[in-house]
């Protein structure tokens, strides 16, 4: 169980790292790809927008690396148990604002984690 909750961990920080790029980085290319039901003309207007928000998913990102350098395995869970629940609330958020497939992309792997972190 706790290395399936390493795993989904790593995978949920991985994910936000992405998110990080192609909002800060990428936002015209790969968020046109990403949000294709948004007008193209959006996305010039919202780049700046768009980096904030990837900085924001950095920080997610950066919460739940950080939970592998921690020597206190009790911290270790608070903080990945943490983390993981503000990847859930922006997840579910973003699929009840922007689209459905957000739940699935984005909270779905997150509430596994949290699940196998809760369980190990």
């Amino acid at each position: 169980m706790h290395i399936v909750a390493q795993v989904l961990t790593v995978i949920v920080a991985l994910e936000h790292l992405y998110i990080l790029w192609f909002e800060m980085f990428a936002w015209d290319t790969v968020g046109k790809k990403t949000f294709d039901t948004l007008p193209a003309e959006l996305f010039k207007s919202t780049k700046v927008l768009a980096a904030n928000q990837g900085l924001y998913n950095g920080f997610l990102a950066a919460g739940l690396i950080w939970s592998f350098f921690i020597s206190d395995l009790v911290w270790v869970e608070n903080i990945r148990i943490f983390f993981l629940v503000c990847v859930i609330a922006a997840g579910l958020y973003g699929a009840k604002t922007i689209s459905k497939k957000i739940v699935v992309v984005q909270a779905v792997p997150a509430i596994l984690a949290l699940i196998f972190v809760l369980l190990s």
